[in-house]
């Protein structure tokens, strides 16, 4: 929690946090305001309308509650969503059911990890009722080989053979003026700096290596170089890598013509791959799972919906991809934490076990 959330909790009194955690589970329950009439009989102690009533004021004032219409009762805010999330929330423990049901989409013996983790999506939007992604780990194994082959003036294939006998063909447009002599310069060049290093390390060194061997590189084979690389770290260019399942789920549940539009425009995004880097961003500050409400973060503050996300790692303790499920702001956050939780550790072993982070 933020000193800010510690602070407005040890405010407020036992009867205002229980009026407010009441009114935030009446609400991710039904998706409706919660009046104060129906507080009076959930309510440990006895109180009126009238005094509920005035509770809620409070909290309206502090920004915690809103009142989307006169005399309709109260729904939380943005914030009373994120100070529930973060300071009120009773996480559960995955269910026998779901448990089961997550083990059985991983116990695959589909030689495709792409295969497996689809059915990791599917059945977690299934489970939640929400759309799920999952984004596949990079290929990272060392490289072996780098050649470029020339298709047209404005067209160069990049073969990449991988240690482990995978071999990858990319395409893409190089400046102009490439002559066979500097395709083949390109790929000497790299061959010598990419023996034993993966895509990754060899992204992270290349640049150095090009400013100190200047020498060595003609400028046509340099950027040939660095347009290939920036190929390679087109986060959407391996279209595998992010998995949406689910989005019929988020559909049927907005009746608004604007809600309809705002979630055919997250997955639009998501589709054009366009925001695969921030969505991997989100994980990378650490471990565990992270919740990400309306407008929190970029890729998601158009549709008005919640993140809930867990980075996976491999072997040595690194991060390689994320599962993560979307759904509206009144999600079951309690619910549904833990089975991301569940799903990414499961996911992680899985990876790790075949080799593939």
């Amino acid at each position: 929690m933020t000193p800010e959330q510690k602070q407005t909790l040890s405010e407020m009194t036992e009867r205002s946090r229980e009026v407010f955690r009441r009114v935030v589970e009446g609400y991710l329950s039904s998706g409706d305001p919660v009046g104060s009439r129906s507080l009076t009989r959930t309510m440990s102690e006895k109180l009126s309308a009238a005094t509920i009533r005035n509770v809620m004021q409070d909290l309206e004032y502090l920004g915690l509650l809103d009142s989307p219409h006169v005399s309709a009762g109260r729904v939380p805010t943005q914030a009373g969503l994120r100070m529930f999330v973060d300071g009120l929330l009773d996480i559960g423990s995955v269910s026998d059911d779901d448990r089961r049901s997550i083990d059985a989409t991983l116990g695959s013996n589909d030689p495709d990890i792409a295969a497996v983790l689809d059915h990791v999506g599917a059945a977690l939007s299934g489970l939640t009722r929400g759309a799920s992604i999952v984004l596949a780990p990079k290929h990272e194994a060392p490289i072996r080989h780098i050649e470029f082959v020339s298709l047209a003036a404005d067209r160069v294939l990049v073969v990449l053979v991988f240690a482990d006998g995978e071999v990858e063909n990319r395409i893409f447009t190089p400046p102009p003026g490439q002559t066979p002599s500097s395709l083949r310069e390109a790929a000497n060049f790299l061959n010598a700096l990419a023996e034993g290093k993966t895509l990754t390390e060899l992204r992270g060194s290349v640049g150095q290596d090009i400013a100190r061997r200047r020498q060595e590189i003609d400028t046509l084979a340099r950027s040939l170089v660095e347009s290939g690389l920036a190929l390679w770290e087109n986060p959407g260019e391996r279209s595998e890598r992010l998995i949406v399942r689910g989005i019929s789920n988020l559909i049927a549940d907005s009746g608004e013509t604007a809600d309809l539009d705002r979630i055919r425009t997250l997955f639009d995004d998501l589709e054009r791959k366009r925001d695969i880097a921030e969505f991997l961003d989100l994980t990378e500050t650490g471990e565990g799972v992270r919740i990400f409400i309306g407008s929190e973060n970029k890729l998601f503050s158009l549709s008005g919906s919640s993140l809930v996300v867990s980075p996976y790692m491999n072997a040595d303790r690194k991060i390689i991809g994320a599962v993560g499920v979307i759904g509206p702001t009144r999600l079951n956050y309690g619910r549904i934490v833990p089975i991301v939780d569940y799903t990414a550790q499961l996911v992680g072993r899985l990876v790790s076990e075949r080799g593939k982070g």
